[in-house]
């Protein structure tokens, strides 16, 4: 079996989901949410984009999964799932049919079940199914932030990790760098970042590596279409060292050949501002504080309109197609930051008039006095 966390961890995991489901009085959890069954049971797999359910009883402990044969075996070897059903693809086949019946012998019936409707593994398609098939049967009640709150403070064992993966995202900087020069093919540049996560024994990120040069340095999504590098030129990259599925995101605007004046004073402005973002993650403040500090530099140094509504989000395990996680950094946000909770901070300046963009971005850990930084790498500018 591989389990990445003792078996005591997790039981203490279901049990503070219980604990919840009892104070909002519900008699179960029905969990379409893939990192809700990782982070209670250890289940890994990406088969969540099929029809697959997890039910977990007001105990914490009566655990029920109903997915395709391709992950019987793999829920047999990475969770702690020993009641594992299936359902068979054939024409015209409704597997929220036999979920039903799963629900019928744990005597759910005129119960009050919570359910993750915002999830990647719950399509509109199959809410539907899930809704008719339930119709009369059961009471649901929308439960989808019941699991993602507890995982977003992190336990010491998630916190190593983090730092793992924090590891990983600095020596995959650091190959980028070498890889990266005037002529360079960025997925070049890309096979030496990713490559040197996977050789660090890491894993794939949630979403995909976003990098783009020229034009497409002003691209903060990934898009395909890889280039080569001009003798004057920009390079934007967002990755994320990954381990375990924990994520550690950075983000870096080199400058390629070299570095034109406004560029730098971009630069100068968006270091000043992470900085100030960093100080403002303190426990107990409202994380919405930190986008107060990114708009307060940015748009004191006018450039409003070239900035971001929000600068960063919570990281954790999370699973395709995103690695961003709740709670989200914007302004007003009145969630308190608390010990153990993880952030991606980043400030991304993309002025389309000019055609020049310049980003920071890194992980830091909040502490029981302030923050950590997890990156080891300086807030420099990098030219290649």
């Amino acid at each position: 079996m591989s389990v990445h966390f003792a078996e005591r961890e997790l039981a203490d995991r279901r049990k503070a989901a219980a604990a919840e489901l009892a104070q909002r009085g519900l008699d179960g959890l029905l969990m379409f949410r893939q990192e809700s069954m990782y982070y209670l049971t250890g289940y890994d797999t990406f088969g969540y984009v099929f029809f697959q359910c997890l039910y977990m009883g007001a105990d914490g402990e009566t655990l029920t999964l109903l997915t395709r044969t391709p992950d019987v075996r793999q829920a047999e070897h990475t969770s702690v799932i020993e009641d594992i059903r299936v359902w068979y693809d054939s024409e015209g086949v409704d597997p929220a049919e036999d979920l039903r019946k799963i629900l019928e012998e744990h005597g759910c019936r005129g119960k009050r079940l919570g359910i993750e409707t915002d999830a990647y593994g719950l399509t509109g398609f199959n809410l539907r199914r899930v809704e008719a098939a339930l119709d009369g049967f059961c009471e649901l009640v929308e439960a989808s932030d019941l699991v993602t709150r507890l995982r977003a403070v992190k336990s010491p064992a998630e916190i190593e990790y983090v730092r793992g993966a924090a590891r990983l995202a600095d020596l995959a900087l650091d190959r980028a760098v070498e890889r990266a020069a005037p002529g360079a093919f960025e997925g070049d540049v890309l096979a030496a970042l990713q490559g040197a996560i996977f050789a660090g024994g890491g894993d794939f990120p949630a979403n995909e590596v976003i990098i783009g040069s020229g034009p497409r340095a002003l691209l903060f999504r990934y898009a395909t279409g890889m280039r080569r590098m001009d003798a004057v030129d920009q390079l934007s990259l967002e990755w994320a060292g990954s381990y375990r599925h924990y994520h550690a995101a950075m983000m870096r605007t080199l400058a390629v050949g070299e570095a034109p004046e406004y560029q730098r004073h971009l630069f100068s402005v968006v270091r000043e501002a992470l900085e100030e973002m960093t100080e403002a993650l303190s426990p107990g403040r409202p994380v919405g504080e930190v986008d107060d500090a990114h708009r307060r530099v940015l748009d004191a140094a006018g450039l409003e309109k070239h900035r971001y509504a929000a600068c960063g989000y919570s990281l954790g395990t999370t699973f395709s197609p995103n690695w961003m996680d709740w709670p989200m950094l914007f302004s007003g946000n009145p969630v308190p930051a608390e010990p153990g909770m993880v952030f991606f901070l980043h400030c991304v300046v993309a002025d389309s008039e000019r055609g020049v963009a310049m980003s920071l971005g890194r992980t830091c850990l909040v502490t029981d006095t302030g923050r950590e930084v997890l990156s080891a790498r300086p807030l420099e500018l990098i030219v290649v």
